[in-house]
């Protein structure tokens, strides 16, 4: 590991052999250690050597750790900085969580195990936030193309395709399962290109009424029909010079089918009651979660119009089948509903959102986002805090024959945990480094996940596999 990726930690502390010490554990972890023997000095080097984590003493001759610990939350807010103190003085320890602090540990550290596990968790606490600010700067500079997040190469296709298809006023048929985002690619389609200025019209064919969706997107007369009050323009018409987009365009009866079929060849509609025709100009856009080649050879799709609209097909693929977008759509999610929270997602919540298969796709991920940030603490989106069918989901990989596919419970995390872990880990054949790798932690926690739960005996660990 370069020096560029480890843990910078800073220890600050009059005395020397607590310096050393906390060194020594830290260096054994894998951190490359700093030493300061008092608040000026520390802050001194943190001007030229910023440290991902900061341990430090509570009492320090002439500047007190309260106040160390304040100039460096302004010197350097995303640091983690915490506090060690004696027995007596928990209360100023609670102070300076209430400033900022990480935690805080008391001295004498006995067992020296404690000191150990707690600069683990914070590093833990260090990785997760880098992780969660750099997926945040991919979103940003990614995800400019109205909505559409990810980096897999499915969806690179997809914009692809959306920057060749943005000034043709080709007919683009768009495919792809409910909530794909289906609609975001018309959008893209029409403001990202020559049309930008011009009208964009949506059409939800499904939620309109059957009997008024002639007059809905032709318009129609005044007494055209009872209620018919006053002459109204049509959708087409709305939308003449631009683009009109057809949401589920397999939802239209076939007689209207038909019509449209009239109105895409003609280039003009004619309104319900009148004997004019009027000239409309449109890029025509259509989406379906259908499949519209099976549907009319079975005669429920007219042919002649499946085949017009069928010039440029754009699909958009699941999300489970480009599950790598994950983490970059959760924290796309996460800025829309919750922009002034720098509030992250944990590795447990983030393994669980990978390998759920999202029938819902990424609308029931922003779902799934958006109640995690209600009903979170504000801080960090945790299993606890995803929807139960969701924080209970197995591996979407089937088991070996003969593996050990015990059902987990949503109400016991543990459960949930030690069963991914027993069917990774039979799945592998008991190769550690494998299984640390597909359950994507490091192997030290992995061999202390397997020493609790006792699963493939008890492994030994030496200090240099403390933190890979």
């Amino acid at each position: 590991m370069s020096d560029d990726l480890r843990i910078r930690l800073l220890i600050v502390d009059d005395e020397q052999s607590i310096r050393r010490l906390c060194m020594t554990v830290g260096e054994a972890l894998g951190f490359t250690c700093m030493e300061a023997n008092s608040g000026e000095t520390a802050l001194a080097l943190l001007e030229e050597q910023p440290a991902h984590m900061i341990l430090t003493d509570m009492v320090m001759p002439n500047m007190s750790g309260l106040e160390f610990l304040e100039k460096v939350k302004k010197l350097l807010p995303r640091s983690e900085v915490a506090v060690m103190t004696g027995h007596g003085s928990i209360e100023t320890a609670v102070q300076a969580m209430k400033l900022g602090a990480y935690d805080y540990i008391s001295k004498p550290f006995s067992p020296l195990e404690e000191l150990r596990l707690f600069l683990r968790r914070m590093a833990e606490k260090v990785h997760l936030v880098e992780e969660n600010q750099f997926l945040r700067e991919r979103v940003d500079t990614e995800s400019d193309l109205h909505g559409i997040v990810g980096s897999s190469a499915k969806i690179q296709d997809v914009l692809r395709m959306i920057s060749r298809l943005k000034d043709t006023r080709t007919p683009v048929l768009i495919s792809g399962e409910s909530g794909t985002g289906k609609e975001l690619v018309a959008r893209a389609i029409h403001f990202r290109g020559s049309f930008a200025n011009r009208p964009f019209v949506a059409v939800d064919c499904g939620s309109l009424v059957p009997t008024l969706i002639e007059s809905e997107l032709f318009g129609y007369e005044k007494g055209a029909f009872t209620g018919a009050l006053r002459s109204k323009t049509g959708l087409f018409q709305s939308a003449n010079g631009g683009t009109i987009f057809l949401d589920e365009i397999g939802e239209l009866p076939l007689e209207l089918q038909a019509k449209l079929l009239r109105v895409l060849q003609e280039k003009e509609v004619r309104p319900v009651g009148s004997n004019q025709k009027v000239k409309v100009d449109v890029r025509v856009v259509v989406a379906t979660n259908r499949d519209l080649e099976a549907e009319y050879r079975n005669g429920t799709f007219r042919k002649d119009l499946y085949f017009r609209l069928n010039v440029v097909t754009v699909h958009l693929p699941a999300l489970r089948e480009r599950r790598s977008d994950i983490p970059m759509l959760a924290h796309w999610f996460l800025d829309r509903h919750a922009p002034d929270s720098p509030m992250q997602v944990t590795h447990t919540a983030m393994k669980c959102l990978l390998q759920y298969d999202w029938p819902g796709n990424v609308r029931e991920l922003e779902n799934c986002i958006e109640r995690a940030v209600a009903l979170g603490d504000g801080k960090t989106i945790d299993l606890s805090d995803l929807p139960p069918t969701i924080a209970s989901a197995s591996p979407s990989a089937e088991p070996l024959e003969g593996t050990n596919a015990n059902p987990v419970s949503s109400t016991d995390l543990e459960d949930i945990e030690r069963a991914t872990i027993e069917r990774v880990f039979e799945q592998v054949k008991g190769d550690k480094a494998l299984a640390g790798k597909m359950l994507g932690i490091s192997r030290a926690t992995l061999y202390r996940k397997l020493k609790r739960y006792n699963i493939g005996g008890r492994p030994e660990m030496g200090p240099s596999q403390a933190l890979q």
